[in-house]
């Protein structure tokens, strides 16, 4: 987190860990301890899409990190940004998957290229899924692709996993959370979870971001 010159605070997305049968977890990456957090309440699974988690705010916006700098595959979400920034309330902001450019899924039939999976309040509070989904469709925004919603039932979340995107492409995985509002801090780890297909990270492959761009297919 960091203070912006209007000192207003600007975050980065929380590290989200994997659930315990995610196959593509790596050495790297942090697997929740239990899943007792999500016993008996209500959940939502959205896909998990293979893009870029950006943020946009009033008066910024950027990638993952902060003092992400300039790359072409942004200049479609910072056109986005100033079109709808006068919309957002100060303090607030939104968190979604960038889909401009093909990263290691081809998309061919996209709806836009920014779908809403969080919005954060002046609190720092993570709305709750349904007024996620009332803040976007006010900025004319989409939401990630809602694959259930229910009582947390490993056997129905585990099924969410098919092997293909409802945009016509492979399937990375899927993300699990709360349906009610949570605070930013670590209870993020414990109401957020992910399960992400095997091998998705080609260690002997080139990054994305130094490849020539390719844009997904819209519709």
């Amino acid at each position: 987190m960091i203070n912006s010159p209007a000192n207003l605070r600007y975050f980065k997305y929380p590290r989200t860990y994997h659930l315990p049968w995610s196959p593509g977890a790596t050495q790297d990456d942090k697997i929740i301890a239990s899943i007792e957090y999500f016993c008996g309440k209500e959940v939502i699974v959205t896909e998990k899409l293979d893009g870029e988690n950006s943020s946009i705010y009033c008066g910024h916006t950027h990638a993952r990190a902060i003092d992400s700098a300039h790359h072409p595959s942004r200049a479609w979400i910072k056109d986005l940004w100033g079109r709808i920034r006068h919309k957002i309330p100060q303090g607030w902001r939104i968190c979604g998957e960038n889909m401009y450019a093909k990263h290691s899924i081809l998309y061919h039939s996209l709806t836009t290229y920014f779908y809403v999976f969080a919005v954060y309040d002046e609190a720092n509070i993570c709305l709750s899924w349904d007024d996620t989904v009332l803040v976007s469709a006010e900025l004319e925004l989409e939401t990630v692709p809602v694959l259930y919603r229910g009582m947390w039932d490993e056997k129905a979340i585990k099924a969410c996993w098919t092997g293909k995107s409802v945009f016509n492409g492979e399937q990375e995985g899927y993300v699990v959370r709360s349906v009610s509002a949570f605070p930013h801090t670590k209870v993020f780890m414990d109401c957020v979870a992910k399960y992400v297909r095997a091998g998705h990270v080609d260690l002997g492959s080139q990054h994305w971001m130094s490849q020539v761009v390719v844009p997904n297919f819209l519709k």
